[in-house]
Parts: C-alpha cells; structure tokens; sequence
C-alpha cells in the first residue's frame, strides 16, 4: 500500500493491486475512508466521513491531482 501523500490528518495511497482499474485513489483518517477516481476527479466510495469533510478531502485530491496521478503512473506504468 503506497502512501503517496500525506496532508493533515489524511493519508492518500492506492493498493498495490488497484493497477487493473482506472487511475484512483483511497484516502484514510481514523475510522473514515474514500475513494476517489482521478480522471475526472469524482467520488466512488465513502464511509466514516461527513459530507463536509468529503467536501474538504474533494479539494485536496484537486489541489494535489498532479501529484496523485504522477504517482499512479510512476507506481503502475513506471
């Protein structure tokens, strides 16, 4: 399980199995996990999280996109 970035109190990584789906990315705090799909940004998956602090994770994975899909494509492709 690469960690791939870690903002605040959120870990952002990907399985390494996850390499037969499209582009993604599983965010952790605590008890609450996500799952975002990279290309375009949008949410499949979440449990634990409010729908503020989804919000919240949303614009991190948006702020960070490039870096997130630098480290799929280095991790899968590489």
């Amino acid at each position: 399980m690469p960690t791939v970035l870690r903002v605040g109190p959120y870990r952002f990584f990907f399985y390494s199995g996850d390499g037969d789906e499209p582009r993604h990315v599983h965010v952790e705090r605590g008890e609450g996990a996500a799952k975002f799909w990279l290309d375009p940004i949008r949410l499949e998956s979440s449990e634990g999280f409010s729908r503020t602090e989804i919000g919240r994770i949303s614009q991190l994975v948006e702020d960070h996109i490039d870096v997130l899909r630098q480290a799929w494509d280095g991790f899968f492709n590489g």
